[in-house]
């Protein structure tokens, strides 16, 4: 929706006025550590504290895509990079639903778009400092554009929004082929505050892109990269209340306070002395480590795992230190129409009968990890609308349609094929096995295949050449918004404009020519209404090419270690806990 920056200022105030409210029913005293009750963290701040001091421990069971704001994808990471890098703009610290409003951060305001909507106009807060001490400038709000969108060696694991609509009339190859930044025309810097956006069409979403990390600013001293030397992910320039003190990949991220923080930034607090994330941990110790108190939160973002959630749910005091939100993420098997015999549409739609979702659902934990999926959109989405082509009794599957499909696609006794899920997530190896037992009532054999999830979707699934020599014909997959909208739900995963040749999220690999045009015509939209019914169109193009197969609407079960302060769930950021304003009880 687009937004003025005066609807904005005033949407922050009542965002102010809900958070001091949310906060007050949030449990807890002002120390902090109080217990709550169930699902409390879902609409509420648990244990509202401004305690300082103290070292939070986070783990992980793999790696980040990177620490790099330029170079990562994940929602973990978007979510976790707040504790060091600011935004044009992000999403509210406020308890509920309030979180999924979007609020200035670096920037005074919103965007001002012009009246076609091809320009938008963006201020920056006078006085902001990277954590070297050096003032933030709108170059280098610049400069971090220009390298992670117009320079694949930083952006391999994401995508390039800003490449994709801003305009580029000299074709601008990014800053390590050409370092003058005067080339680059899709983004003005008439003064040291000011930062214009020039798109090549209208977009009425904008403000959303300008949440993105990709907007974090960058010094283009510091970035090695461009000298031809290291990676920028272990020297991230910090300029949110922690900075990077050390990122060893595979085993720990280490974080302490940066003393140039602007402490009247209005999202983020600065409250623990340090905050260590330890990675590669293994998934039920990072469970028991959060319930034992050794440890603080899990920074996966996924939720408990089945022990765990056993344990939390069948004991009242556990279980009241819990949330169980609905995380718009949506649980899903895609299917890629490049890996044969799914580029018979038939055989792709035999697969939609087939899967018996119950199953899914039981590898997620039950109806706490989500409910049974029938359209790409979840429910959390304004555009989302209900409907299911290929219903089946209970969700449980029906194998005489799948059967006659797959006579339709020349296959009645069935075929052989792989599915893929990433190493470290134990509920993806369980959805892969219940997958494989579904099919196999029709005739489809199952072959499981797992990989790392650091590269998962930039070298694995999201890599057509690597997906086709390993006959990788089914994936695992999860997906959540880049930002809460239909557009920022579904193109990423949907458009044959987002297709590129590594790192795709369209890991089907849909490239339907009217999908494609609705996507370029959905964001001269101003009016709202007219956009969700667009998105809506497209849902059910998708459903109809049977290149995805939605198992669950996600919810996740995590526990809110009664140690932590400010602890919410932030639906801006996936149904995550927001990492951005933890503290610890004295």
């Amino acid at each position: 929706m687009r937004r003025t920056t005066r609807r904005g200022t005033a949407v922050l105030a009542v965002g102010v006025s809900a958070a001091l409210v949310l906060a007050a029913c949030g449990g807890g005293d002002e120390e902090g550590g109080g217990s709550g009750v169930f699902n409390q963290g879902s609409t509420a701040i648990v244990n509202p504290s401004d305690n300082k001091g103290g070292t939070l421990q986070m783990l992980r069971t793999g790696d980040f895509d990177s620490p790099d704001p330029g170079n990562m994808y994940y929602a973990t990471a978007w979510n976790f990079s707040r504790l060091y890098a600011r935004t044009l703009v992000t999403f509210k610290s406020v308890g509920g639903q309030g979180n999924l409003e979007i609020t200035p951060d670096l920037a005074t305001g919103l965007g001002q778009p012009s009246a076609d909507l091809k320009t938008w106009t963006y201020k920056l807060r006078p006085g902001i400092k990277f954590s070297d001490g050096t003032p933030v400038t709108s170059k280098d709000v610049k400069y971090a554009i220009a390298r992670s969108n117009y320079s694949p060696e930083v952006m391999e694991k994401g995508p390039v929004y800003f490449r994709q609509y801003l305009a580029n009339p000299n074709g601008y190859k990014g800053p390590y082929k050409d370092p003058n930044l005067d080339n680059f025309k899709g983004v003005e810097t008439p003064d040291d505050q000011t930062v214009v956006f020039k798109l090549a069409a209208p977009f009425a979403e904008f403000d959303y892109l300008a949440s993105i990390p990709q907007t974090a600013p960058v010094p283009k001293a510091a970035d090695a990269g461009a000298k031809g030397g290291v990676n920028y992910a272990k020297g991230v320039v910090s300029t949110g209340p922690y900075k990077l003190d050390s990122y060893e990949p595979g085993k720990s991220i280490k974080l302490s306070k940066n003393t140039n923080w602007d402490a009247s930034d209005p999202n983020r607090k600065q409250l623990v002395d340090n905050i260590e994330v330890q990675l590669g941990v293994a998934a039920d110790e990072v469970d028991n480590r959060q319930i034992d108190g050794s440890a603080h939160v899990d920074v996966q973002g996924n939720g408990v795992n089945a022990a765990a959630r056993s344990k939390i749910l069948s004991d009242p005091e556990l279980k009241k230190n819990a949330d169980n939100p609905n995380s718009g993420f949506l649980w899903y098997t895609a299917i890629s129409r490049q890996v044969e015999p799914f580029t018979n549409k038939d055989c792709r739609i035999a697969v939609q009968y087939a899967v018996d979702k119950t199953g899914y659902q039981a590898a997620y934990g039950g109806t706490t990890g989500g409910d049974i999926a029938s359209t790409v959109m979840p429910p959390s989405l304004k555009a989302h609308q209900k409907f299911d082509l290929y219903q089946t009794p209970g969700g449980k599957g029906d194998v005489a349609k799948a059967k006659e499909h797959l006579t339709k696609c020349g296959k009645p006794n069935g075929f052989t094929t792989n599915i893929s899920y990433r190493t470290e997530r134990p509920k993806e190896k369980a959805a892969a096995e219940s997958v494989k037992a579904s099919l196999a009532k029709v005739g489809i054999t199952v072959n499981i295949k797992n990989y790392p999830e650091d590269g998962y979707t930039g070298g694995v699934v999201g890599d057509p050449k690597f997906v086709k020599k390993n006959q990788l014909g089914l994936m695992v997959y999860g997906w959540a918004a880049d930002f809460p909208t239909g557009f920022g739900f579904l193109q990423q995963i949907t458009d044959p404009g987002a297709l590129k040749g590594t790192g795709s999220s369209n890991i089907s690999h849909i490239d339907l020519p009217d999908i494609k045009k609705k996507f370029q015509d959905v964001v001269q939209l101003k009016d709202e209404a007219a956009r969700n019914k667009v998105y809506q169109e497209i849902d059910k193009l998708v459903m109809e090419d049977a290149s995805i197969v939605p198992m669950l609407y996600a919810k996740n079960l995590y526990y809110r270690n009664p140690k932590m302060t400010n602890v919410f769930i932030n639906y801006g950021y996936s149904g995550m806990i927001d990492y951005a304003n933890l503290g610890l009880a004295k």
